[in-house]
Formats: C-alpha cells, sequence, structure tokens
C-alpha cells in the first residue's frame, strides 16, 4: 500500500489510509475476470465503511457505471455524486412511496408480490427484481415466484431491467448449496419467461470466482473491492486497501505480578514494558481483541495485553530493545502484516464487520485517489 507511514505529521491519534488505487486495481481484476459480464460496485454501507463520496468516484473512473446500495438514503447520496449512473437500491421499496425513487432516477430491487403490485402504478418505470433462490433473506420466496409465472400479467406496466439472487455458500467453492442455487435460479428464469434483453445477475464478490456460468450479464462485487478475500482458506487474491495506524501515546512499566486493563485479566509473571495507544472499541476496534490480537512495530508483532478499552489499547512492547519505543511512534493495528482478514479471525469475526464497523474519529486519508476517465 502506498504511504508507508500513513500516521507521520498528523495530530490525530489513528489515521485511516484508504488506498483508492487499490480499489481501481480490484475492480479492473474482477472486471476482467468476469467479462464479458458487466462488473458493477456495491457501495452500501457507505462503501463498507471507507467513504461512498470517495469511493464511487474512483471506481466511475474505473469504468463502472452499475451501482448497488442498501437503502434509498444511500441511493440518494450516491445520486448527488454521480448523476449518470443506473443505481439500484436492494432493501426493495421499504415502505416508501415510489416517486421518491423516481424523483431520483433510482431503481428498487422488488422483492415481493406486494411490492410488483406497487410498484406497477409507476407504469414505465425501471426496477429490478430479486428471486431468493435459497438464502432465505430478501427477495421472492419460490410459491410467490411460481404464482408470478402463472400471472405474468402482473409485470405489465414495469420497466423490468435486472433479475438477481444472491449466493449463500459462494465463498466455499466446492458447497453444493451453489450449484443448487445456480439450477433453482436458471429454472425460475426459463418459467418466468421475461423478455429479452433484462439483466440477470447472480455472483456477487465470491461468486466471481465461481466460474463463468456463474457471471451471466453483470456481477456485483462488494467486499472484495476492498481488499477483503473473495474466498474462504484459499490465498487472496485482492490487493490491499484499507491501513490503521495508532499513535502511541505512553510508554511505561509494569513488575511482575502487575495487571493490566479492566478485570485484570491479563497478569504478568515477569516485569514488562508496555505501550498504550488511543484507539478503543468506540472505533470499531473490536473488544473480542482483547488478549488475544496485536499490532506491529517495524515488522514485530506487539501482543494485545488486557482489554480493550472504549478509547486505549494497552500493547506489551517487551520484546523490542529497550529505548527504540517512544509516544509518538505509529503502529499498525490493520496493514500489510496483519490485513482484514487476519485482524477479522483474531476478534472471531468477518472482514466485513470489521471494516463497516471503523469509528469516526480516525483521520482519513485517501491515497493515489486520481485515475484517467475511461474513454
Amino acid at each position: 500500500m502506498a504511504d508507508a507511514d500513513a500516521a507521520a505529521g498528523s495530530d490525530a491519534p489513528a489515521i485511516l489510509a484508504v488506498d483508492l488505487a487499490a480499489t481501481i486495481e480490484n475492480y479492473r481484476m474482477l472486471a476482467a475476470k468476469a467479462a464479458p459480464a458487466e462488473c458493477a460496485g456495491v457501495v452500501k454501507a457507505d462503501a463498507y465503511g471507507l467513504g461512498a463520496a470517495k469511493v464511487a468516484p474512483a471506481l466511475h473512473r474505473a469504468g463502472c457505471r452499475t451501482f448497488f446500495v442498501a437503502t434509498l438514503d444511500e441511493g440518494r447520496a450516491l445520486r448527488t455524486l454521480l448523476p449518470q449512473v443506473r443505481i439500484y437500491v436492494l432493501d426493495g421499496l421499504h415502505g416508501a412511496d415510489a416517486g421518491t425513487f423516481i424523483a431520483d432516477r433510482l431503481q428498487p430491487v422488488l422483492t415481493s408480490l406486494e411490492e410488483i403490485d406497487r410498484w406497477r402504478g409507476s407504469r414505465g418505470v425501471e426496477a429490478g427484481l430479486h428471486l431468493d433462490t435459497g438464502l432465505s433473506r430478501l427477495g421472492m420466496p419460490a410459491d410467490e415466484a411460481a404464482r408470478l409465472a402463472a400471472e405474468p400479467q402482473r409485470l405489465e406496466g414495469i420497466a423490468l431491467t435486472l433479475v438477481m439472487s444472491h449466493l449463500a455458500c459462494a465463498d466455499e467453492p466446492a458447497h453444493p448449496m451453489n450449484a443448487e442455487q445456480l439450477a433453482r435460479f436458471v429454472t425460475t428464469l426459463d418459467r418466468l419467461s421475461l423478455p429479452k434483453g433484462i439483466t440477470r445477475s447472480l455472483a456477487a464478490s465470491s461468486g466471481v470466482f465461481l466460474g463463468a456460468e456463474y457471471a451471466f450479464d453483470l456481477v456485483r462485487p462488494g467486499a472484495a473491492l476492498y481488499g477483503i478475500a473473495p474466498l474462504a482458506d484459499q490465498p487472496n487474491p485482492m490487493r490491499q486497501v484499507v491501513r490503521l495506524q495508532a499513535k502511541i501515546l505512553q510508554v511505561r512499566r509494569v513488575d511482575a505480578g502487575g495487571t493490566v486493563g479492566y478485570g485484570a485479566t491479563h497478569r504478568f509473571d515477569r516485569p514488562a514494558r508496555l505501550a498504550t495507544i488511543g484507539v478503543g472499541y468506540a472505533d470499531g476496534f473490536m473488544r473480542s481483541l482483547s488478549n488475544r490480537g496485536g499490532a506491529y512495530l517495524d515488522g514485530r508483532r506487539l501482543p494485545i495485553v488486557g482489554r480493550v478499552s472504549m478509547d486505549l489499547t494497552v500493547l506489551d512492547i517487551s520484546a523490542l530493545p529497550e529505548g527504540t519505543v517512544r509516544p509518538g511512534m505509529p503502529v499498525d493495528l490493520i496493514g500489510p502484516h496483519n490485513p482484514v482478514d487476519s485482524v477479522a479471525t483474531e476478534a472471531g469475526t468477518i472482514g466485513y464487520e470489521i471494516l463497516t464497523s471503523l469509528g469516526r474519529r480516525y483521520a482519513r486519508r485517501y491515497l493515489d485517489a486520481h485515475r484517467p476517465e475511461p474513454r
């Protein structure tokens, strides 16, 4: 990642650096892998916590022309940034008036017969359709899809531009659920007898790596754009996008038998030297990393000792030569030696949660933001 010492020269206790050039590289790699299918960009949840106002224009410069968000408000915010792109709202109508979508040229991804019936009153206005093929989370269930196939007139007056589904186990290529959902998607599409030209989409980040038969007309990567590994237990082909560095606030000693942190959950059996950094669970640095996570300084791992508290975390620096660690020096909480997925494993969660939990108190730096606009 560019800017090896992202925290240098800043007064903030912690710096979150987002490498937009890496995001662009990730997008272009995914687009090439999915070709000839179109590659969209998922920027919901403020681009997975990294800042849609910066990330979405960077993806647009890379050639992305279709975007997915979760909510109507996210769609409105994105429309002000990118006036000409296609924007789908994954949560469907969610009780909103159709006119609200129409005013901002946003396309809801309809999730039920009830939503189809509500949208039909907006005659000729574009929308997508979400079919549930086994995730059982959001989307039209199989019984409703069967009714729609038997009553095709319910789609009259709707300019359907997208039919999509979502894979449950795509990060595990050998999981039988992938082939089952692919077959259900194909079968349901055949039964619906939709007009030609409607975009079909099944694969998100992990699905891009399952093979050409999963790509259809459009893929919808999100997490992979931001450096999260798309496949479980396999080397990560994506470039890392995030680096989180925190400055050391204090260096101190503790005697053998001393404890550290709330609850005295770590007791030292030897004299030790500690460094306190100004990041805690209020910043999205998870409490579950207590006594199990770590930071890196000059390639050396510094274990977290004691509980992560709201604003502070303590590192054991005893393995480093005395006098080499000083207040003001930056340590990597997420970086070259501890990428997002590794931190997530130590925290007992997934990279998605790590990114979307990153707090608002960090000073944010966007690196290598500008690339030529594609012709």
